[in-house]
């Protein structure tokens, strides 16, 4: 008779995404997690506030681009006259 041993996960055991803290890597198995924008899990307070940081850092930096481009093509036609007034027809 041959033992058998099993370890509890199947040969083809996918990661789950709380599995591991998506800033350093540590493993969340028994532990607390502390969540950030709904489904992105992370060891401590810290890795969350690190996560957020980069997050607001990278949103600063899209919205600054978008406000830079929006005035390049303002000065880039500076001769466009607008005329503004009233037109009667009668």
């Amino acid at each position: 008779m041959s033992a058998y041993y099993y370890s509890g996960c199947p040969d083809n055991y996918e990661a789950h995404y709380l599995d591991s803290c998506s800033v350093c890597g540590k493993s969340l198995r028994n532990s607390d997690i502390f969540m950030y924008r709904g489904n992105t899990p992370f060891c401590s307070k810290e890795c969350r506030q690190e996560q957020m940081e980069l997050d607001e850092a990278r949103e600063n930096k899209f919205k600054s681009g978008r406000s830079v481009r929006k005035s390049d093509s303002k000065s880039s036609a500076p001769n466009k006259t607008v005329r503004t007034g009233i037109v009667t027809v009668s």
